[in-house]
């Protein structure tokens, strides 16, 4: 999604100096991006940070069931993203841009989804807290599963195709503000 997002900028308005760099790990939980959050995020020195992590949090309650210590409870997400929030915007970054973990499940009642959304509601609570832009990445696949069949996107639910990709960029863009006719 972050590339789609790079396109669609640097096409539509090539006048504009944006650098886009994507520091997402694949595995990642908020405890590994705390690890990081001084070489991936403070010394970059951004104007704007934008930070979509959750599922693997909460996947590791399913596919690591007897690792209790890997277990991310949705106490140490909300406390742990709202440290790093706060860090980022003491150190100058001036906005920033928080995004919901997704599960490409159109059961609501699904336990993965259902923690999903209770993490979603998490990443909500510290956007409104430090008046960072929210984008519910959750509500823009939801949106397209009222039509579609999850596994036509994802087939494991998690790891979206292009298409999914596009979902995620279009619902940023559209919570960032973006005019299409920039």
């Amino acid at each position: 999604y972050v590339s789609h997002i790079n396109a669609l900028l640097e096409a539509t308005d090539p006048t504009r100096e944006i650098r886009i760099v994507n520091m997402g790990i694949s595995g990642n939980t908020v405890r590994e991006l705390k690890d990081r959050w001084q070489t991936d995020v403070l010394d970059l020195a951004p104007n704007w940070l934008s930070v979509m992590i959750g599922i693997n949090d909460i996947m590791r309650h399913f596919n690591r069931r007897h690792l209790r210590d890997w277990h991310v409870s949705l106490e140490e997400y909300e406390r742990t993203l709202n440290e790093l929030v706060a860090s980022a915007k003491q150190n100058g970054v001036e906005g920033v841009i928080l995004m919901t973990p997704f599960f490409i499940e159109g059961n609501r009642g699904d336990r993965i989804r259902e923690m999903t959304g209770s993490y979603g509601e998490a990443m909500k609570r510290v956007a409104l807290r430090h008046g960072a832009v929210f984008v519910d990445v959750q509500q823009a696949f939801d949106r397209y599963l009222a039509h579609h069949y999850s596994v036509e996107i994802a087939l494991d639910r998690v790891h979206p195709t292009q298409t999914g990709h596009m979902i995620i960029a279009r619902a940023w863009l559209q919570a960032a503000g973006y005019s299409w006719d920039a």
